[in-house]
């Protein structure tokens, strides 16, 4: 099962979290099985890199030239080897005879002969030896950490320009081979937190350790196992599955001090609905009207079914594209919220794959539309109203350039935004204050405040 998903995320591009859940439930394996199985695909693909490093000093013949699934194969076994418990003569015999059934007889020879020289060391001396021949210590941080060279040094570029320490940067890179905790959300007026942690205690009668109320966002219920699809409220979307730093920025959205009314709410880029869903119960407790745009049908869909709880009178979904709505209905709205399309390296610990897809030119590319999407917000804002631009990126391409590149840009149009200070708003509604909370604009990271990296800036238009 773990082959192929690694398969299909390799030939068929493939998501991970959407495909191996799917297998899991066909294949009705038991709890631990299924737990294996997960463990396995994941840490095989986020640790691909190390892996990868690993088996090229095992065989003279270069990577590119070992059949893709025999490759699979072994990085699977190495994981087993590495990074799991699993015997060593078990790990070894497994992967050569899922190579001989996936491959074919003879792959399963070489399986055995480079799964044999990977057991000859453990973890930590692998670890040594991969630093020892890097030639410089980003190739060995690339190597160890199992990211590529070209986000390694993003991230360390983004932590200094975020005011921390380079020095983080491998406790960053770590951090993104974790496994995330899973955090659901009590949407406001739909259901409160405790209310949640009960309903989440009592659908979850395998484990013992009880779930806790999150630490950066007030509305969420953090969970130690179990499967959230048990729990009422989030079928019926008075809940749902959402990131705490997510959950937070949107709160930040919802919260920012405005000048003036506050009736007319827009998400600009809503699916696939989580932060669309907490903006619209809010808006519903503030007398306020929520429009959730999303340019993909599909995920406009999404929202519609994230919105179910909501009364239908408060939030309604316009299919389009963002980019209009400035042209279209300039000054019309009185908060405007902007969770642009981003590379999403603040999340790789969440999509395993992502990293090995993810190419320095995306970030150009990207980074061109946010500021076209920041503009339109930016234009479709009344003066005194706020503009949160979020992205689930730490990147500097994507965040605080893009922020003042575009009001530096429009102010030719004659078109003025103030920056507010994100971070003192997001003390006042975390339980615990985040990391970056000192700052103007606000940046979250998995290693310091166990959220996904999520960046948060606010602009209040001045003209």
């Amino acid at each position: 099962m773990a082959l192929e998903v690694l398969t299909r995320v390799r030939r068929d591009d493939a998501f991970a979290n959407l495909l191996l859940p799917e297998l899991l439930g066909a294949a009705d394996l038991d709890r631990r099985d299924a737990g294996f199985a997960t463990a396995l695909t994941y840490g095989t693909l986020r640790l691909r890199g190390r892996y990868d490093a690993m088996i090229a000093t095992c065989t003279d013949r270069p990577l590119e030239r070992i059949d893709p699934a025999v490759l699979d194969v072994l990085r699977l076994g190495a994981h087993q080897l590495t990074g799991m418990r699993v015997a060593q003569h078990a790990a070894v015999s497994t992967t050569v005879d899922l190579a001989a059934d996936s491959c074919g007889r003879g792959a399963a020879t070489f399986v055995n002969a480079i799964m044999r020289r990977l057991s000859e060391q453990d973890l930590d001396a692998w670890m040594t030896d991969l630093r020892q021949h890097a030639p410089d210590e980003t190739t060995a941080l690339a190597r160890i950490r199992s990211h590529p060279k070209w986000i390694v040094k993003a991230l360390r570029q983004a932590l200094v320009t975020h005011g921390r320490s380079a020095e983080e940067l491998e406790a960053l890179l770590d951090a993104d081979n974790a496994d995330p905790e899973v955090a659901l959300c009590a949407r406001p007026g739909l259901i409160a937190p405790e209310a949640l942690a009960k309903a989440a205690r009592k659908a979850d009668r395998v484990h013992d350790v009880e779930p806790r109320l999150g630490r950066i966002s007030p509305l969420a219920v953090v969970l130690v196992g179990g499967d959230p699809a048990r729990i009422e409220a989030i079928r019926d979307s008075r809940a749902g599955v959402e990131d705490e730093g997510s959950q937070l920025v949107a709160l930040v959205a919802a919260e920012a001090p405005l000048e003036g009314r506050d009736e007319r709410w827009l998400d600009l880029c809503a699916g696939p609905g989580g932060k669309a869903a907490l903006l619209a119960a809010r808006a519903a407790q503030k007398s306020a009207h929520l429009l959730a745009n999303e340019v993909s049908p599909h995920r406009a869909d999404l929202v519609r079914s994230a919105l179910r709880a909501v009364p239908q009178d408060v939030a309604r979904v316009r299919c389009g594209d963002g980019r209009d709505l400035g042209r279209e209905e300039p000054g019309g709205y009185d908060r405007v919220l902007v969770d642009a399309p981003c590379t999403g390296l603040g999340s790789l610990r969440r999509r395993p794959e992502a990293r090995w897809r993810r190419r320095p030119e995306d970030v150009t590319v990207l980074a061109e539309l946010q500021r076209e999407l920041l503009a339109s917000a930016l234009r479709a804002v009344r003066r005194g109203g706020v503009v949160t631009y979020v992205t689930c990126s730490p990147h500097t391409l994507e965040t605080t350039l893009v922020v003042r590149d575009v009001t530096r840009r429009l102010e030719h149009e004659g078109l003025s935004a103030e920056i507010l200070h994100a971070g003192d708003i997001a003390t006042r509604l975390a339980p615990q204050p985040p990391a970056g909370a000192g700052r103007e604009m606000l940046q979250l990271w998995p290693h310091l405040d166990g959220t996904d990296a999520m960046f948060c800036a606010l602009l209040r238009r001045i003209s």
